[in-house]
């Protein structure tokens, strides 16, 4: 059984006891989750797709890792007017590890 959920904007594959990354969510390591924006499951009873989303079903997660990503340079130059800019961003990311997938 997996289903196809959303949360931070993307989309993400999940199956029960897959670990996923995603854009950082809040709450400590330990804690459940709940992702109820589904849009496709698919398990014994066939597919069931949402329009856009199915209703009452939800996705249980346990919050495994709280972190950043490595840092990436954010680089701006315009030719011949003397102007740069050097930024560095790192990107917050909560480590999901799924528990349950629920229809309604």
């Amino acid at each position: 059984m997996y289903a196809i959920v959303e949360t931070g904007g993307k989309q993400y594959r999940v199956e029960s006891g897959a670990t996923i990354q995603v854009e950082r969510l809040p709450g400590d390591i330990g804690a459940t989750v709940e992702l109820d924006k589904v849009r496709l499951v698919h398990g014994e009873a066939g597919v069931q797709i949402g329009q856009p989303l199915i209703a009452g079903a939800k996705v249980t997660a346990e919050i495994v890792r709280q972190g950043r990503t490595r840092s990436i340079t954010v680089f701006k130059k315009k030719r011949r007017k003397n102007y740069r800019r050097t930024r560095g961003h790192r990107q917050g990311f909560t480590r999901l590890l799924i528990t349950n997938i629920a229809t309604a």
